[in-house]
């Protein structure tokens, strides 16, 4: 982690209240001053061809025999750290969900259903890890120091790496803080912070989400019901 930059002052309200929060937990990532929360789950990807098949872990969890509940890990239902790696199960599932990445279709999803909750849609805040190659100011996390930039609730669908890779934003939010995203470098899955009309339409989209808490775990080892041999 790059500490170069001088702090950023949009996003104090969001980093003075993570770094005082329990750690590993949805509060560690987000404010705990949203009136609900919700988890949004990295799809795995399954090769058809030429097609790229977004796979729910749902279903790699009936696949696998263990149990899909909104605190699963994916070390947990797949009974196997070297999942979280290069290892795959062929006609299951090839990729992996991404760890720290949100893949667009998700993130524009997401922007859509987040744009109508907010009055400030044309104007939010972004927030990604250049590698501290910017002498900008950046917003200093725990686990992560970003760059900030602002643009509509649309750009949470763009790519924030240089190409050829794909990155998309770690943290963004409108203007008027009524919601709170973030993608934490770390995890396979997403935290919404919103409120309890904007979860509940995201738990209506065909995204698989589920409802979460600020004291809800968050590491990949805290699947507190499919058992996992220790990370060696």
């Amino acid at each position: 982690m790059q500490t170069a930059g001088r702090s950023a002052p949009a996003g104090r309200w969001i980093t003075d209240a993570v770094r005082a929060a329990p750690p590993d937990t949805v509060a560690a990532l987000l404010p705990a001053r949203f009136p609900a929360y919700a988890r949004v789950f990295h799809p795995a990807v399954r090769y058809d061809g030429d097609v790229d098949v977004h796979v729910r872990w749902d279903e790699v969890a009936a696949a696998n025999g263990t149990r899909a509940h909104r605190l699963m890990q994916w070390p947990g239902i797949t009974g196997s750290w070297e999942y979280l790696g290069e290892a795959d199960q062929p006609g299951l599932w090839n990729d992996a969900p991404a760890e720290g990445h949100l893949v667009a279709h998700v993130a524009r999803e997401l922007a859509a259903v987040l744009g109508d909750q907010t009055t400030t849609p044309g104007e939010c805040w972004f927030g990604w890890d250049d590698g501290g190659a910017a002498d900008l100011p950046r917003l200093r996390l725990p686990r992560a120091d970003l760059l900030l930039t602002r643009g509509p609730v649309e750009r949470a669908a763009s790519n924030f790496a240089p190409e050829p890779y794909e990155q998309s934003a770690a943290l963004w939010w409108p203007a008027d803080r009524a919601w709170c995203v973030v993608t934490d470098p770390a995890l396979t899955s997403t935290y919404v912070g919103a409120g309890v009309a904007a979860v509940d339409a995201l738990l209506a989209t065909r995204l698989e989400v589920a409802p979460a808490a600020p004291a809800d775990p968050v590491a990949p080892d805290s699947d507190p019901v499919n058992a996992v041999a220790p990370r060696a």
